[in-house]
């Protein structure tokens, strides 16, 4: 059975919406973009990255000298990793760039990483192989004073070794993951599982593997059935997903599903905000709406969406200013760069999750769709938008229409783990 997703304004006059076969068959990541064809480019010009062209609108959102690891959004359910990197900011190997390190994280979500986390595994699902993942992550640690990670890599059939082919575009995507669920949470256990064929395969194998816990750095934008929902369904298992990183209307799975936990995003500066010392706002590329065609959860009582309402719950993600996260990666940029989209806040949350401790009771995002005393452990974002709409909680920050929610950042971030 064949099913579209409508793209909402602004972008649907701009993009055509196709669709793929159900039930996840058809889930065969695309390559990302080979390493130095992000040149930086004005805003209002259109540029090209890989085979795919990056529009004036896109560029503008993102903050011009902004472009996306794994090419231009692409709406034929085609899985795609939603990194994006800082163009102006070239690559070096000393670690002197304007970018967020596990520290300001801590700080920012009052999270006590120093004392939990041990023990919990954290599986990250993303397509090929980064080579030099282990090695990196190695040098990320160290030059942020945390302990040798316990990590492992494995292919998606549960195999330490036969990975798939090389990609520079998802290896980026791969070294931010690992980081940033470092960042956050220094003492878990991290799992990198890498498809090279069927990301849904590689996600149930995550849980074989015996995690708790599964981050997505990635979306099928435009094809509400083109992820098996049973390859998320899972018992005991918190599964979160990337809202997307070009605005308002933009739904996809997996983040859309009932299962999984829906990540917008953020801006997230240092300053300000009182005794919390940090100012946050909605950023307006994060991913939201009403994900036409995907049936909505029991646990969800919104009034004017009828289907599945993104997001659930936020953390950091723009990459630009001065709320883009420091990230080593020598496979694909060379270096020490700066990197940003709804692909670093879900491994962020997701270590949040592990340093919480009870993944195994929680039921995807229903806690933060449930009005109890969890909610004043959530920092409401209280300004911001990704676009225009109606009703403007779709789109807009959680001081609108429908109590706190807001769309682009859900109920709000961490404040400590009380709401995980």
């Amino acid at each position: 059975m064949k099913k579209l997703l409508k793209i909402a304004a602004p972008l649907a006059a701009a993009l055509a919406v196709a669709s793929c076969s159900s039930g996840g068959s058809s889930n065969v990541p695309a390559a990302g973009v080979p390493a130095g064809t992000h040149a930086a480019v004005p805003t209002g010009q259109s540029v090209v990255v890989g085979q795919q062209l990056v529009s004036p609108h896109l560029r503008q959102l993102w903050g011009g000298n902004v472009a996306p690891a794994c090419g231009a959004p692409r709406f034929d359910g085609t899985p795609q990793c939603l990194a994006l990197v800082r163009t102006d900011i070239p690559a070096r190997m000393t670690p002197l760039v304007s970018g967020l390190g596990p520290a300001d994280i801590q700080s920012a979500y009052n999270l006590p990483s120093a004392q939990k986390g041990n023990g919990q595994i954290v599986a990250i699902v993303d397509a090929f192989d980064n080579p030099n993942v282990a090695s990196d992550l190695a040098t990320y640690r160290q030059q942020f004073g945390l302990p040798p990670a316990n990590f492992k890599k494995f292919n998606q059939y549960g195999e330490q070794g036969n990975y798939p082919p090389g990609d520079t575009g998802w290896g980026v995507e791969i070294d931010l993951d690992v980081e940033a669920v470092s960042a956050a949470c220094p003492k878990c256990t991290i799992y990198l599982i890498e498809s090279g064929g069927d990301l849904d395969v590689a996600e149930k194998e995550a849980v074989t593997l015996g995690a708790h816990i599964v981050s997505n750095s990635w979306i099928s934008y435009g094809c509400p059935s083109c992820d098996d929902p049973s390859a998320f369904a899972a018992p005991g298992v918190v599964y979160l997903a990337g809202s997307g990183d070009i605005g308002y209307g933009s739904p996809g799975t997996p983040m859309a599903l009932a299962n999984v936990v829906a990540v917008g995003g953020t801006t997230l500066h240092k300053g300000g905000g009182g005794k919390r010392g940090w100012t946050e706002t909605a950023w307006d590329g994060s991913g939201s709406g009403c994900a036409t065609g995907v049936a909505k959860p029991s646990w969800q009582h919104d009034p004017n969406c009828t289907y599945r309402m993104t997001a659930d719950v936020a953390a950091d993600a723009d990459p630009s200013g001065g709320s883009g996260f420091a990230e080593y990666d020598t496979y694909g940029y060379g270096g020490w760069f700066v990197e940003g989209g709804t692909s670093l806040a879900t491994p962020l949350l997701a270590g949040v999750y592990a340093l919480a401790g009870d993944a195994a009771s929680q039921n995807a995002g229903q806690a933060f769709w449930q009005k109890t005393a969890k909610t004043r452990h959530l920092y409401v974002v209280k300004s911001g938008n990704n676009g225009s709409c109606s009703p403007s909680y779709f789109c807009t920050d959680g001081t609108h229409e429908y109590k706190s929610y807001g769309g682009p950042d859900g109920w709000g971030t961490p404040h400590g783990l009380g709401a995980f």
